[in-house]
């Protein structure tokens, strides 16, 4: 299984992914388990989370392009108020 990849895009590279059109998602802190069925990609508008997997800790926040690969299971933790957008496939 692949990683948890985190980076920081360039605003042109947001544009050409279309981020714009992508579904959005709110999130309090908390903690919560959680696996992907699908490759789901991410951008973080605001906020901090850290996902726990069995090979380790991955931790990500505003500004963040974050890509979960499909099959990951995983324990994440909402530090402060999550706001993303997000696309499967």
């Amino acid at each position: 299984m692949s990683e948890i990849k985190v980076r920081k895009p360039s605003e042109e590279e947001l544009n050409s992914l279309g981020i714009k059109q992508w579904q959005r998602w709110e999130c309090q802190p908390s903690s919560f388990d959680w696996a992907y069925v699908d490759t789901e990609t991410c951008y973080i508008q605001e906020g901090k989370a850290k996902v726990s997997t069995a090979d380790g800790e991955v931790a990500f926040g505003k500004g963040d392009l974050v890509e979960f690969p499909k099959g990951l299971k995983c324990k994440w933790e909402v530090i402060e108020k999550i706001k993303k957008v997000y696309k499967f496939g």
